[in-house]
């Protein structure tokens, strides 16, 4: 143990940082953003445990309250915390309690969000910005902000740094890019005439202002950074060179003790997706070089966090002095106790983030953030992140599939203490996982089965490998629990005549195409889009057909854009609003028949190959078989399930028994691994 201590005492990343008179015991942080867990727009229980986790996991900083807002009249519009009223200092000073407790800091960011909103909700005020000019992304049209604005949102500015001060906070961080300081000092946001137009120090103007104002509010000793842009990868945006002559500016007035540095706007879906929060369709740490040359120009400390996803480039990046300190934002969210994990030479079983952007989907649409695989994370009450062990170890468990459910069933009761027989009908852990991640653009994925995998050799589980296991081989354990995880396979027979149709999991198989071929979509995720992506190109004329009023209809902003832009790149040709109705041959081709779901009319499409997305029919021959002999008819207690209590157990020589994941019901990931983890945490 003390030789890991004497090798992690010289990690970069675990040496403290001295920001002003605020010590950060090491260089990972948190950077601030909004997982919509507030509650009328308060930091409450969900969002405070939330945080505290990552705390308790070690790490140095962690920042909340992304886009948080400081007026009525830049309302919430992705779940937002208010700094805006005064009602929100307890709940800060009770978060100050719970993270300071674990020697970890914490900073708010505070923010305008100036044309970055809309009219029609809260107090339906207009929105303002320094010019007219809408953004596409919240589609408002902004009033133009006269002098009593610009007096009025610096004066909310000031008044919320200050009920950040009241509430122990260590800290806060301004948003500039992108919300309405960054709007006036962007030249395409920025159309006035007057002293907050034209030159680049009239642009600054507003932004000075409102560092002045909050300085000379909160004092000289409290720390105030600001979320600034290198790049806008706008042609008529704010470009580097200006950008840096606009952060000379501000190191020259004094206001500011640190720079958190950002590239791009999320003015559209696709510059969210490209640039501001990239996910698995961009490289890793895209940004970090650019940061490392800012810090190299400027005075002030320095945060950068996009894509930083690993141990190894987080160090680079502190070692070679590109950053001061390294933001690993989504990486604790698929593990927040990754720096304890580094610091206990345990960096080898740190659950990785695997740039997936579940947790960036969830905010714009179900309005919450959530880890692919890391289903503890936003549950931290009811779900913790360590398991803890039975009060009654050793029950035999057989769990019979090795994809992310039956993976997740066996850690999980091994974790309890208890004996474990996994059955596996390949030679590979995976199940549907590992054929998604042949996908290019989806290749990292396998990080999720590869973490897993390792973590059941870690526990020791007896894996029983190209075992197709039937009722005789599972009863042989005598086991005390059967968790019967055996996914599911393509529904591809939705129509009369759809028999010669090939699957996405087909084409993902390797399956080779060629002339014309139709990928028919009625899911609406990554399944058919990363086959259509897969096989495009190389002489095949494709169509992607959905009954969708658009192609991926149910992907969230951060996958859905990058699939649109290789569609138009590739010359795919999109045709939403069609409903499949049945497929015929023709010779030897296929023709399948379609409906317009608005209004009813017809049209056919004639092709050498037609591929079927339709979620997948449980392959449950196995549970079905088991459930007689069961003690609970293989049912699962959906009240106990949700109170948090154990499921009951079979008597003395008996079995219980449960499925999971796709062999309940065609989901995905997240929802598999959940399945289990809320099962087996009370086994």
């Amino acid at each position: 143990m003390e030789a890991k201590s004497v090798k992690a005492s010289k990690d970069p990343l675990l040496q403290p940082f001295q920001l002003k008179g605020l010590t950060i015991k090491n260089r990972i942080v948190s950077t601030p953003h909004a997982p919509s867990y507030a509650e009328d727009g308060m930091p409450k229980e969900r969002y405070q445990l939330y945080h505290e986790e990552k705390a308790r996991g070690g790490i140095g900083m962690t920042m909340f309250g992304g886009s948080s807002c400081v007026g009525p009249d830049s309302p919430s519009v992705f779940g937002q915390l208010n700094v805006g009223v005064d009602e929100i200092i307890p709940y800060l000073q009770g978060f100050s309690d719970r993270v300071h407790a674990h020697d970890c800091r914490l900073m708010c960011q505070i923010s305008h969000l100036g044309r970055r909103t809309t009219w029609n909700v809260a107090d339906w005020l207009p929105i303002v910005a320094p010019s007219r000019v809408r953004e596409p992304a919240h589609r408002g049209f902004p009033k133009e902000m006269d002098a009593a604005d610009i007096k009025r949102v610096i004066g909310y500015y000031a008044a919320a740094a200050v009920r950040c001060k009241e509430g122990g906070l260590d800290g806060i961080e301004i948003l500039q890019n992108g919300h309405l300081p960054g709007q006036f000092l962007s030249p395409d946001t920025n159309l006035r005439t007057d002293g907050y137009g034209g030159s680049l120090a009239n642009r600054a103007r507003f932004m000075l202002e409102i560092y002045d104002a909050v300085r000379e509010a909160v004092g000289s000793a409290f720390i105030v950074g600001a979320r600034v842009e290198m790049d806008s990868k706008l042609k008529d945006g704010l470009q580097p060179d200006e950008s840096l002559e606009s952060l000379r500016m501000v190191e020259a007035g004094g206001c500011i003790d640190f720079f958190n540095m950002n590239v791009g706007r999320s003015d559209t879906e696709y510059m969210l997706a490209n640039y501001a929060v990239p996910a698995m369709f961009q490289k890793l740490a895209p940004w970090l070089q650019l940061a490392g040359k800012f810090k190299q120009e400027l005075k002030l400390p320095v945060i950068h966090a996009t894509r930083i996803s690993d141990l190894a480039t987080a160090r680079y990046a502190v070692e070679e002095g590109l950053l001061d300190l390294v933001g690993m934002t989504r990486a604790h969210i698929a593990d927040p106790h990754l720096v304890n994990k580094m610091t206990a030479g345990d960096e080898h079983r740190i659950r990785p983030c695997v740039g997936a952007g579940y947790c960036i989907d969830r905010i714009y649409g179900e309005g919450e953030a959530l880890c692919a695989h890391n289903v503890a994370t936003g549950r931290e009450k009811t779900v913790a992140q360590a398991i803890s062990p039975s009060e009654s170890p050793g029950r035999k468990i057989v769990v019979v599939g090795g994809g992310p459910a039956g993976l997740e069933a066996a850690r999980v009761s091994a974790e309890r203490g208890h004996k474990v027989v996994l059955f596996e009908a390949n030679s590979e852990l995976g199940g549907q996982v590992r054929l998604a991640a042949q996908a290019a653009a989806r290749k990292d994925l396998i990080g999720i089965t590869d973490w897993l995998s390792a973590e059941v050799d870690h526990l020791g589980i007896d894996v029983r490998w190209n075992s197709f296991a039937d009722a005789s081989d599972v009863l042989a354990e005598q086991p005390d629990v059967v968790i019967v995880a055996t996914g599911g396979l393509p529904d591809t027979e939705i129509v009369d005549g759809a028999e010669p149709c090939l699957s996405t999991w087909d084409v993902l198989g390797g399956t080779k195409l060629s002339g014309k071929v139709l990928v028919y979509d009625d899911h609406g995720q990554h399944q058919a889009a990363s086959a259509v992506d897969h096989i495009a190109g190389d002489g095949i004329e494709l169509e992607l057909m959905t009954p969708d009023r658009h192609a991926c209809a149910e992907m969230g902003s951060s996958n859905f854009p990058m699939y649109l832009q290789r569609f138009h790149e590739k010359g795919v040709t999109v045709t939403p609003d069609h409903r499949m109705i049945r497929v015929e041959r023709s010779g030897n081709q296929l023709k399948a028949v379609f409906e317009n779901d608005y209004g009813g009319r017809q049209i056919e499409r004639t092709v050498d190959h037609i591929v079927v997305e339709h979620g997948t029919v449980p392959l449950d021959d196995l549970f079905q078989e088991l459930r007689e002999g069961s003690s609970n008819n293989g049912d699962l207690d959906y009240e106990l399930l949700l109170a948090g209590k154990p499921q009951p157990s079979a008597p003395q020589g008996g079995y219980a028994l449960f499925r999971v994941g796709d062999a309940v019901a065609s989901r995905n990931i997240h929802a598999a691994i959940l399945d289990s983890r809320r099962l087996c945490q009370y086994l």
